[in-house]
């Protein structure tokens, strides 16, 4: 999804947060004495509590990894789809195959309707004051199921919203599959709704579609079938399987989408092919379609009608694709990957950069956490300021002369190829664990492409924090935008990065994390998988971490209460104590009257007993300063009462 900076406008954000902390009684925030605890929670639960996390089975195990008898469902899908853009109408006809991997038999299957949410009386529109929640735009009939057949057999469905319930003929046992036909359509609006829509520019129209097909919901071991309705914030959990996608365009359009294209040499003139088949073999940026050739006499194949374009896509969540006849293209090879942007001249000069940007950014990912596991990654400039799919992603084609804004979605984007793409997240329920997962990855990456960093420390984020009563594991159906960018990107990204450079350390988590991501890799994880995984592979328990940063809505105030001056004879004292309900290890430095220093580092372990921590000092050594994280590490709710000074 978009990065967190088109959500929140920091200073705004701030000035929102502070008014309502104000409003909250402190006492209600205190972890000591009879306030120790979050409100609402037992009188015996403490930040360092055990988690009351599901008990582990043979599903899911204590250590969060999969357990022996872990299970997920396959689908399958061919797609013929027709794009004809005078009409704006997208026609498909699906052959589905699911796989029952489950030990249950199931008596009916439900399917996604995503264009519903355009409906007027949907969820999505009703909750968004007459528009859907996902962006303004006009309603429309939604999906029109035109046949739903198997064996030829009219099979019994019902609609209710986004969903539509498809009753089978049979019981379908473990083991089994069933397979069945479906025939639909949609219109585009004219309007653009958040993740598909229309860009007209000087030579054409630039086609973004996506969630566009009915997809069959995931059935799993958690929740059973998963029927939140789209409503437009919430984004998708699906299930992995094979697609064979064929697409079929007029004469003049170029179509890119998730896969591996099939058919190049017939979609493609003799010189483009040729083109393509040297990026494949090339580091540097190849122009398969330049801004002059579009639209020329010649660049597209002899003929009439319009052509099909069939992809391939092999263990995915989805499949998304853009079609333009302004379109242009060029590609790179890199790591075995096919990197390629398309774009149109509206977006050079800067889009121009883009697929050594897309390379760079996948180079680093693999570097540092997982190998890309597709063939293919794209890039499309079109109207969706950033949405992302499997080997395919929309980033604002109109950012054409901002490189650091253009980096930054990119990066972003085909991040999310690791998180929710291959590390698959249930993203309605637990937005945190692929936005946020995301947004921290996404920190190192900046470096990659400017070769510097130029990431804010921790510290310059306490705002995000002081969100009274929200906690990050909230579902982004239950959040407005500023609440969503803030928890849901900002705040796990930052708390992450914490986790790594100020509790675990870097070894020590990126072992742990790449562990999480190769132990869930092209599975379904809950969040206890993550907390568990985490704490077994790192060798810490962090219940107090995950409670304070993740599951309650607490604030860190590490705060000075006391020093007293040493002596010729006697020690000085400091007195420090934890004045809120998150814990962290305390670091403070000393800086002596003679401009001498001494760095402490407390364990987290130095708060289980008190909030008060009292340390003494060398005799006849004066101090002149002690000042509280003085690397500016960690988003203190007040910062003035981190440092004292000697006014003497």
């Amino acid at each position: 999804m978009t990065p967190i900076s088109a959500f929140v406008q920091p200073r705004l954000a701030a000035t929102l947060f502070l008014a309502l902390l104000a409003a909250l009684p402190a006492q209600e925030r205190r972890r000591g004495g009879e306030d120790a605890r979050a409100p609402g929670l037992r009188p015996d639960v403490t930040i360092f509590s055990p988690l009351d996390l599901p008990t582990p089975s043979r599903l899911r195990s204590a250590s969060g990894a999969p357990g022996p008898d872990y299970w997920q469902q396959k689908v399958d899908y061919r797609i013929d789809v027709s794009l004809d853009p005078a009409s704006r109408t997208i026609a498909g006809q699906e052959h589905v195959t699911y796989h029952n991997n489950s030990p249950e038999t199931l008596t009916f299957v439900w399917v996604h309707l995503e264009q519903n949410i355009l409906k007027k009386d949907s969820i999505g529109t009703l909750t968004g004051g007459g528009e859907a929640v996902g962006g303004p735009s006009e309603p429309s009939d939604g999906v029109t199921v035109r046949a739903l057949t198997s064996d030829g057999k009219a099979l019994a469905h019902s609609i209710y919203d986004t969903m539509m319930r498809v009753d089978l003929p049979q019981p379908l046992t473990p083991g089994g599959k069933f397979e069945f036909d479906c025939a639909w359509s949609f219109q585009v609006p004219t309007q653009v709704f958040r993740r598909f829509g229309t860009w007209d520019v000087k030579k054409g129209t630039v086609w973004e579609i996506a969630q566009w097909f009915p997809a069959i919901a995931v059935y799993d071991d958690v929740h059973g079938w998963n029927t939140l309705p789209y409503s437009g914030t919430g984004e998708f959990y699906n299930n992995f399987g094979n697609f064979e996608l064929n697409i079929t365009a007029p004469r003049n359009h170029i179509v890119v989408a998730s896969g591996e294209l099939q058919n190049a040499a017939e979609v493609f003139t003799k010189e483009q092919h040729d083109r393509l088949q040297l990026a494949k073999q090339s580091r540097d940026t190849v122009v398969i379609q330049s801004a002059e050739e579009v639209g020329q006499p010649g660049k597209r194949p002899a003929g009439d009608g319009p052509l099909t374009w069939r992809f391939q896509a092999n263990n995915v969540r989805t499949v998304a694709f853009a079609s333009s006849e302004a379109f242009v293209l060029d590609a790179c090879s890199r790591e075995g990957v096919l990197v390629q942007s398309a774009y149109p001249e509206e977006s050079l000069p800067v889009w121009g950069k883009s697929t050594q940007m897309l390379a760079t950014a996948i180079e680093g990912y693999n570097r540092r956490w997982f190998r890309y596991p597709y063939p293919v990654a794209t890039n499309v400039g079109g109207v969706e300021g950033g949405m992302e799919y499997p080997m395919i992603i929309f980033c604002s084609g109109e950012n054409s002369r901002n490189e650091r804004g253009l980096y930054g979605v990119t990066t972003h984007e085909i991040g999310h190829n690791w998180f929710p793409m291959v590390v698959n997240t249930d993203e309605r329920r637990h937005a945190w664990m692929d936005e946020g997962f995301n947004t921290f990855i996404n920190r190192y990456s900046s470096a990659d492409w400017f070769k510097k960093g130029g990431e804010a420390k921790p510290s310059s984020f306490a705002s995000m924090m002081k969100m009274p009563g929200v906690p990050i594991v909230t579902a982004a159906d239950r959040l407005n935008g500023l609440q969503l960018g803030l928890l849901q990107y900002q705040k796990t990204g930052v708390g992450l990065t914490i986790l790594r450079e100020y509790v675990l350390g870097e070894e020590r988590f990126d072992y742990a994390f790449r562990e999480y991501i190769r132990r869930w890799a092209f599975k379904s994880p809950q969040p206890a998988d993550f907390f568990r995984t985490m704490e077994n592979a790192a060798g810490m328990d962090l219940a107090w971490f995950w409670r304070g940063w993740f599951l309650e809505d607490a604030l860190l105030d590490q705060a000075i209460d006391d020093v007293k001056q040493p002596g010729e004879k006697s020690p000085g004292r400091i007195t420090f104590r934890n004045k809120d309900r998150m814990v962290m290890p305390m670091t403070y430095r000393i800086t002596f009257e003679d401009d001498s220093t001494e760095l402490v580092r407390l364990p987290v372990e130095a708060w289980f007993q008190s909030d008060v921590i009292k340390r003494t000092t060398p005799r006849g050594k004066k101090l002149k300063e002690v000042r509280i994280d003085p690397d500016a590490m960690l988003p203190d709710a007040a910062r003035d009462n981190n440092v004292w000074t000697n006014e003497g």
